[in-house]
This record gives structure tokens, C-alpha cells and sequence, in this order.
């Protein structure tokens, strides 16, 4: 009997030591992924915002706010028109129609710079644009690629 009373405070101190060694490392080593995904508010023909968050309200609100400041116009006019979460890698076009009116079209959500690059070939290949360029480019991780005009 007093082999299982010795037996037993030993067997639940070794128990705890993990858990004990857990608390203090395991909060510092371990912390999940934070993905960020874009939103887009566009006012037609006259301003566009597009930023990078972790939440579709924080991200909708930078954009819709950015696109406000851009055209001058209010919240009925920059309507939020995009969101994509995770975002992948994402581009800026500037489209031109043959007729003269022009917009904004922002693709995301692809894997990688070569798919990207597909889609973007894919949506301009259209008799009807004069012009389809990619304006802004950032990677998987948000980093600007491509800033055009500063880019030239």
C-alpha cells in the first residue's frame, strides 16, 4: 500500500511536467496562419479602392473609404463590388471598350503568377477592348509586383 502512495504523486508529477513545459513554450513557438483577402469598391469611370485585410468589413471599409477619396464621390457612388478571401495573387487591369468607355477589372484568387497570367490573357482576349493592361500586380502574399505607372 505504501508503494502506491509513493507510486502515485510521482507518476502524476511526471504527467504535468509536459503540460507545464507546454504553457510556457508552446504559446511563443505556435500561432496559426494569417491569410488577408482584397477588397475592391469601384465608382464607374471615376474611382477605385482596393485594399488588402483580414476581415471583409475592415477590407470592404479601406476600400469603399479609398474610393471615395480617389473620385470625390460618396458611399452611394463607390459601391464594393469584390471580395476574395484568401486572396492568392491579384491584378489590376485597366480596360479600354472599342466605343471609349473604360474600367477597372481586378482578378484574384490564383495560385500562382502563371495562372494569373493566363487569366489575365484569357479576359483580354476580346475583340471588343482596345486596350487591357495590367496595372497593379501583388503576389500571394500582398506584395506589390507591379505598380504602374512608377514602373515604367
Amino acid at each position: 500500500m505504501l508503494r502506491i502512495i509513493a507510486v502515485a504523486p510521482a507518476v502524476l508529477g511526471l504527467l504535468m511536467a509536459p503540460v507545464v513545459a507546454q504553457e510556457d513554450d508552446a504559446a511563443d513557438e505556435f500561432a496559426m496562419p494569417t491569410f488577408l483577402g482584397v477588397a475592391v469598391a469601384q465608382a464607374p469611370e471615376a474611382g477605385l479602392g482596393v485594399c488588402f485585410a483580414e476581415t471583409a468589413q475592415e477590407g470592404m471599409q479601406c476600400a469603399q473609404n479609398q474610393c471615395m477619396d480617389e473620385s470625390g464621390l460618396g458611399p452611394e457612388d463607390c459601391a464594393v463590388n469584390l471580395w476574395c478571401y484568401p486572396h492568392g495573387w491579384v491584378v489590376q487591369l485597366a480596360v479600354m471598350h472599342k466605343e471609349g468607355i473604360h474600367w477597372a477589372k481586378v482578378i484574384c484568387d490564383e495560385m500562382s503568377r502563371e495562372d494569373m497570367d493566363k487569366a489575365v490573357a484569357a479576359y483580354c482576349d476580346n475583340d471588343m477592348f482596345s486596350d487591357c493592361i495590367p496595372m497593379h500586380i501583388w503576389d500571394a502574399d500582398g506584395n506589390t509586383i507591379l505598380d504602374y505607372p512608377k514602373d515604367e
